[in-house]
């Protein structure tokens, strides 16, 4: 236009209107960014709840092991006061004697858990035959008691 003595300083452009496609195109670009956006958000947000979970198993392991430790401290403790209480109520006992003794309860004390849920089978190739035969006389003799009891 400067041939013709005019300059264009600005231009005011009201309502532009591309066509379809480009409009499509346009949309679809920014969705695609936005859902890019969000994956990468949602990621993030997955990754911290996973670090956040491993942290609180290894918080909760660790307060177990600091629980478990007190037990066992608190355990100590008291068999060493009973040790002493032992020895100082029964002259002549040494700390292997009280030792030995208290090493005996807690076997028939862990005899007495494993065999609350526990059934001992013998083992051999006529067991089974010989586990039936023993159900089956049990059987029949409590059938006679309780006819003969009636």
């Amino acid at each position: 236009m400067d041939d013709y003595g005019y300059a264009i300083l600005d231009a005011l452009v009201v309502d532009i209107d591309p066509a379809r496609k480009v409009k499509d195109s346009m949309n679809q670009i920014n969705a695609a960014k936005r859902l890019r956006a969000a994956a990468h958000y949602k990621a993030e947000a997955d990754k911290i709840r996973q670090v956040k979970a491993a942290e609180a198993t290894a918080e909760a392991t660790y307060l177990s092991g600091v629980g478990v430790a007190r037990q066992r401290q608190a355990i100590v403790d008291g068999l060493k006061n009973s040790v002493n209480d032992f020895q100082a109520d029964v002259k002549g006992t040494s700390s292997s004697d009280v030792m030995d003794i208290l090493l005996l309860t807690q076997y028939f004390d862990l005899l007495k858990d494993v065999g609350a849920n526990t059934i001992y089978l013998r083992s051999g190739p006529d067991e089974v035959a010989n586990l039936k035969a023993d159900l089956h006389k049990s059987v029949k003799g409590g059938r006679r008691q309780s006819q003969s009891f009636f």
